[in-house]
């Protein structure tokens, strides 16, 4: 951690002081955001605060234009975000379970997760085996880019705990631009939690080089990826009772500590590894015309695109290895152990994906009141697994499975305008092994203005019928084995609607699902019974299937945001309720709750801004998900001894800092510790940790 920590250090500092001089030499001039980068400027001081662009500007107080996005993976577009430099709940941009409290995880940071509000699960990916680790991963549609008149630069850091068992986490970010024009930056992660408990570790690497282009006729944006997720896996502790009743385990002698209560599993573990090169780009055909903003003279004309041709390739190459050493832990644990070479319990997926279209750009002339594209895909699929030779029992050899999918589609969109806009998608697989396939999605927001205040109104719904992804198809690994050629495809229909009234600090959101063929993985865990000291003993044996549910499964959801303030009081409110109409195949809790009362108030002529308070997040119990060690991913539970979780409030008390372009947070995790029939584990047999002090900094560089 601290090689890693002075290395990416010393790379900022080069990278900041090269830029700064070519800086000197030649400024921007003109406002930011002009024709070139299509978003609005943010002008900021050397402390990271708006400044006023009318006041003289001195070597103390240097306007920096500052702006940042993200873009979306078919066609490039962007959505302008906010810079991370807010100091409001600071301290939970750590937390694995989420800023409120959405996931279900194993305890350890950077564990596996999912979330168990529903509504914020996505679509799984062709390799899967990435999307519980969604808390560090990057994929394109999450890189952010930026654009800075000066280098810009963030490094942060999270502590938890001493060297035996303790939680860090370092993240590093860079912008810079050559002109006004070209950007280019890294982006570092690196997360390391050693685990309370046994074998339990983690060691999340995740990093990414991006660059852009934005000329009036020539765009572009490209990113490279590259993860390394190493995981322990423990299999859970042997009995709860080391955590729910500790002095009963302990048999009057003495209380285990949490590095000392015994696991299912050791020496397993899990590693990922992930390379993503991702190139998007477009050729706009147009014309120049006066610039209508009287306020920029230094751009006497803007270019007006008309007709845009554009370009996506996304090439994705990922390997999963699954490591276990001891072969009598295996027969004992497990159900089946189909190799015993491990060497060669791994798969590999390599995808390359080409998307070619024509857009007629909306707000070239007073007719063109919408966008409209017209695009074709081509993806090119490869796992490779191992497999069995025929006419040769026993015989194992890798094996590769090629799949080839051609779709179009189009997309209608309005972007412009302060009052209403839209965006529709419609795509449709027409030959490969995903033909038939389609998905059509639309999202709107209208906004008005009503008793002074403005009001948002946003839908969005879809309709997909998706075939389920490879490894719900094929899986051969250790200790799973299946080839479903008979998965129906996966039928989607939502619908969601949200209102926003900024002043009231109010957002309320409800939507329905309903799925057809609904595709999971379920416990199909085998029950053995054997005589000790003449009493019976029941044990399982663990397996995993791949099931569809035919039928038709709802699920209602609905959240309201409220957030009050009197004088230096808050009180933030976040209230989710959510009904499954077949808890048995897809569990959810029926509530879940997130608080957070702070005091917020300035020191120092307000130089420096405190926020002191607690929050507490809360579910309802249910059917938690449990977890499989073998595959990585989170199952139903065994329907013979499973067990509600929940009904625990997970309370966490915090001191966030913000000094100029320093914020630092101390917080005390979970305050009380052991109370509540179930303790502290969000996932059966996989507690959370205990009582623990932790701490963040993160300081920006705006020079």
């Amino acid at each position: 951690m601290r090689k890693i920590f002075f290395i990416a250090t010393i790379l900022l500092i080069c990278g900041t002081i090269s830029a700064q001089n070519t800086y000197q030499q030649s400024q921007f001039t003109g406002q930011f955001g002009s024709s070139a980068s299509g978003v609005d400027s943010n002008l900021y001081d050397r402390n990271g605060n708006p400044i006023d662009t009318t006041s003289v500007i001195d070597a103390s107080t240097i306007p920096i234009g500052l702006t940042s996005w993200k873009i979306d993976r078919l066609f490039g577009n962007r959505t302008e975000i906010p810079v991370d430099t807010l100091q409001h709940n600071f301290q939970n941009t750590n937390d694995t379970g989420g800023p409120t409290g959405h996931y279900t995880y194993l305890g350890n940071l950077g564990a596996p997760r999912i979330a168990h509000v529903f509504f914020d699960r996505k679509d799984p990916e062709q390799f899967f085996f990435l999307d519980p680790y969604d808390y560090t991963v990057v994929r394109p549609e999450d890189v952010v880019y930026t654009n800075t008149k000066s280098p810009f630069s963030n490094l942060t850091y999270y502590k938890q705990g001493g060297s035996k068992d303790g939680e860090e986490r370092f993240k590093a970010y860079f912008a810079v631009n050559a002109n006004k024009r070209l950007g280019f930056g890294f982006n570092i992660d690196y997360v390391y939690g050693r685990g309370k408990y046994m074998n339990q570790s983690t060691a999340l690497f995740n990093g990414n080089l991006f660059a852009y282009y934005l000329g009036d006729k020539y765009n572009m944006h490209f990113s490279f990826m590259n993860d390394n997720l190493k995981v322990a896996e423990n299999g859970g502790i042997t009995d709860d009772r080391f955590i729910t009743d500790p002095l009963a385990m302990a048999e009057g002698g003495k209380v285990y500590g949490n590095s000392e209560i015994p696991t299912n599993l050791s020496q397993v573990w899990n590693h990922n590894t992930g390379y993503h090169a991702f190139l998007t780009h477009r050729y706009n055909l147009g014309f120049y015309r006066e610039n209508p903003d009287a306020k920029d003279t230094v751009n006497t004309e803007v270019f007006v695109p008309v007709t845009s041709f554009l370009h996506t390739v996304n090439v994705d190459i990922n390997r999963r290895r699954y490591i276990s050493y001891d072969e009598e832990q295996n027969q004992k644990y497990f159900q089946n152990n189909y190799l015993t070479d491990i060497q060669r319990d791994e798969t590999e997926h390599l995808a390359v994906k080409n998307t070619i279209g024509i857009s007629l750009r909306e707000g070239f002339n007073k007719w063109a009141k919408a966008g409209l594209t017209a695009f074709m895909s081509h993806e090119y699929r490869r796992f490779t697994m191992t497999d069995t030779l025929a006419q040769t029992p026993g015989q194992r050899i890798p094996t590769d499975y090629v799949e080839n999918t051609v779709s179009v589609g189009g997309q209608l969109i309005k972007e412009q305008g302060k009052t209403l806009h839209y965006d529709v998608m419609g795509e449709i697989a027409l030959a490969g092994e995903d033909a038939g396939q389609f998905q059509i999605e639309g999202k709107g927001d209208l906004n008005f203005r009503l008793f002074s205040d403005t009001v948002r109104l946003e839908a969005n719904a879809y309709i997909k019928n998706l075939n389920p992804t490879f490894y719900y198809r094929h899986f051969h690994s250790k200790h799973y084995w299946w080839d479903n050629n008979d998965l129906s495809k996966i039928m989607r229909t939502r619908i969601e609607g949200k209102l926003s009234i900024d002043h009231w600090k109010t957002q309320l959101k409800a939507g329905v699902e309903n799925i057809k063929n609904y595709t999971y993985l379920d416990n199909t865990s085998v029950k053995y019974t054997e005589t000790v000291s003449d009493k019976e003993v029941v044990s399982y044996k663990n397996d995993v299937a791949v099931k569809q549910h035919t039928g038709n499964i709802q699920i209602f959801s609905a959240t309201l945001n409220q957030d009050f303030q009197l004088g230096i009081f808050h009180l933030d409110n976040e209230v989710t309720y959510q009904k499954s109409s077949n808890q048995d195949v897809l569990p959810l809790p029926d509530l879940v709750l997130y608080h957070n009362f702070y005091l917020k108030f300035g020191l120092a002529k307000k130089v420096l801004q405190v926020e002191l308070g607690t929050d507490v997040r809360y579910f309802t119990q249910y059917y938690a998900p449990d977890y499989a060690p073998a595959i990585g991913q989170f199952y139903l539970q065994n329907k013979e001894t499973r067990f509600k979780l929940g009904g625990y409030p997970l309370l966490n008390a915090y001191v966030n800092i913000h000094l100029k372009r320093t914020r630092i947070f101390i917080a005390m995790y979970n305050l009380i510790q052991g109370q509540g029939e179930k303790s502290y584990f969000l996932a059966p047999h996989y507690p959370l940790n205990p009582r623990l002090l932790k701490f963040g900094l993160s300081w920006n560089f705006f020079d």
